[in-house]
């Protein structure tokens, strides 16, 4: 019995260790891992947190607060608003088409959280990604389908942002939290319409 201990002490004593396992012992494996592993964590809390809306608002705290707040009301006072009664959620809207879109928006998403966490943060918030118009159509894709007068503005917006670098976009006209829209008209403001109307046909007049 001393003898078949003896043998599997000695096997133990000279079993080498196996090369991957050495490793994990190496600190600049840890000063690898541990950020990579960081920046997972936050990634997927900020995953999480994009996908309510009451999170944008306890973040950005001014002016999504507000935003937020409009929501809750009886009847939609803005255009985001609106949305928010047809289930959107503030990430569909501030997040571009496709994984990509996504991708870029949950990395925001991570950079204001850290922000938030570290009491590094501007208010009021500031957009620093305007909603491109890609944004919007992703669900409003069939906006130039009726080929007819009252739509031409959305039919010739494309190809006045074809040859114009100052033309308008659509939230240039569909401004998402003003409460001083027209609810009759898809919350427009007539008066600041009627300008970005103006400056196209000002641009196709100059162009003869």
């Amino acid at each position: 019995m001393s003898q078949k201990k003896t043998r599997l002490a000695d096997q133990h004593k000279n079993k080498q260790v196996s090369p991957s396992f050495l490793h994990f012992r190496k600190p600049a494996f840890w000063l690898l891992i541990f950020p990579l592993a960081l920046a997972g964590v936050v990634g997927f809390s900020a995953t999480q947190f994009e996908n309510h809306d009451s999170d944008c608002a306890a973040c950005h705290t001014q002016p999504e607060s507000v935003y937020f707040q409009r929501e809750g009301s009886n009847s939609p006072s803005d255009l985001a608003s609106f949305h928010a009664e047809k289930s959107t959620r503030c990430i569909d809207c501030h997040s571009n088409d496709g994984s990509f879109g996504r991708a870029t928006a949950m990395m925001l998403g991570a950079r204001d959280l850290m922000a938030f966490i570290s009491k590094h943060y501007p208010q009021p918030a500031p957009l620093t990604r305007a909603i491109s118009d890609g944004n919007c159509l992703k669900c409003h894709g069939n906006i130039v389908q009726r080929q007819n007068f009252n739509n031409h503005f959305h039919i010739f917006l494309a190809k006045w942002q074809g040859l114009d670098p100052k033309a308008a976009t659509c939230v240039d006209c569909h401004q998402s939290h003003s409460t001083n829209g027209d609810t009759s008209i898809a919350f427009l403001n007539r008066e600041h319409t009627a300008s970005v109307c103006e400056s196209c046909h000002n641009f196709a007049g100059a162009r003869g």
